[in-house]
């Protein structure tokens, strides 16, 4: 059998304590929060004094100063629960980081901390109503005035969005020059003329508070730049490959998460007078979805290990954003299958998995834009 070499015996320890707070936090309130369609903030209070929260951040500024594998512990216990619902790894593993890298210091010391505590949740804004995965497309503005910026504009699909305390934005401060005139402004949700819009109702991942914001002349400091103006087309793709990751590190999960549950229903499960497990089709469709579990398992656990050496570069993010969405929903729809009738109802965990499964061939770029980006490095640009 496989065993994974990635992780220690620290590492191991912290899966535990993740685990049994997602036992005790998460899985008895998701049903609750899904209704909601957001998790309560309380949860995000307890995540960051429980240490789940920016735990790759350094000390200085209220992380754990601990490698980005124990992030990923994160996100693969929430997949193994199929709690789709609590938006840590945004938070931690792609806004913090944008504010680590790029910030100021004084926006550092001031956010960083409140994040790893819970106490601020972060989003990044990116999508627009006709700008999705064309970021040059973005229409939202950003105009210099006098100290402050003033920001026009709307975002949309926005994960954390209702309940974030401050975005990651993504807006035009030079509409005539294309992906150069692109910049990144933190902006914070208590600015007059900032307002959210409705909750979407999703396919799937109903207990994520995906949502649609509003500018209207919002005034930031011209402080709350990140990094320099006109980079922010360049720091979004410097940070993608990580966002890419951390989809394939969750499909991984997800999929070992829903074969065990697979396994467990054909198992107990009579039809003829037997366990369903005991036809041979079945053994077989449980055969085919473990290989591609272990294939997919290996390679994103290669995909990590090159991430933490920084060696992995757009192509591969892509590839493996590509691989492990299109390959995880393909075999769940297969594990649904094996469930019957039964797999079609809400309250069974492989129905929720199957539904949460299918935005990850779009969310993060599609897979049609991750086709582009192999394909290029391959062949090159078609003019």
């Amino acid at each position: 059998m496989f065993t994974r070499q990635i992780f220690t015996e620290e590492h191991e320890l912290f899966r535990e304590q993740v685990r049994r707070f997602v036992e005790r936090e998460i899985t008895p309130n998701h049903a609750a929060w899904e209704k909601a369609g957001v998790v309560d903030r309380d949860a995000w209070r307890k995540a960051g004094e429980a240490g789940l929260l920016c735990a790759a951040m350094p000390e200085v500024y209220g992380g754990a100063g601990a490698d980005f594998l124990f992030s990923m512990v994160v996100m693969e216990e929430l997949a193994r629960a199929g709690a789709m619902g609590p938006g840590f790894s945004l938070h931690s593993d792609i806004v913090a980081p944008y504010i680590l890298h790029y910030g100021s210091d004084a926006l550092k010391r001031h956010w960083l901390p409140l994040m790893a505590r819970g106490e601020a949740i972060g989003a990044v804004g990116m999508t627009e109503p006709a700008a999705g995965s064309d970021l040059q497309g973005i229409r939202t503005t950003a105009v210099r005035d006098g100290d402050d910026w003033v920001i026009n504009g709307q975002k949309v699909f926005i994960t954390n969005g209702g309940n974030c305390d401050l975005i990651v934005l993504a807006c035009k401060t030079d509409p005539a020059a294309g992906a150069k005139g692109v910049s990144l402004i933190l902006v914070e949700a208590d600015r007059p003329g900032f307002t959210k819009g409705r909750l979407l109702d999703k396919v799937g991942w109903k207990a994520q508070d995906t949502a649609e914001l509003f500018f209207e002349d919002v005034r930031v400091p011209a402080g709350n730049l990140l990094g320099r103006e006109g980079r922010g087309f360049v720091q979004l793709m410097e940070q993608l490959p990580q966002e890419r990751l951390l989809q394939a590190v969750r499909a991984a999960a997800a999929l070992e998460a829903a074969l065990d549950w697979t396994v467990a229903h054909t198992t107990d499960r009579k039809a003829f007078g037997r366990p369903i497990a005991q036809f041979q089709n079945t053994r077989f469709k449980l055969a085919e979805v473990k290989a591609q579990a272990v294939v997919m398992r290996v390679f994103v656990d290669r995909c990590l290990e090159m991430h933490l050496k920084g060696e992995l570069d757009a192509v591969d993010a892509a590839l493996a954003k590509m691989v492990s969405s299109e390959t995880l929903f393909q075999c769940l729809d297969i594990c649904m299958q094996m469930h019957g009738g039964y797999g079609y109802m809400w309250e069974y965990p492989i129905a929720r998995a199957w539904a949460d499964s299918r935005v990850g061939r779009i969310a993060g770029g599609t897979g049609e834009i991750m086709r582009e980006i192999i394909g290029r490095a391959l062949v090159g640009r078609s003019e």
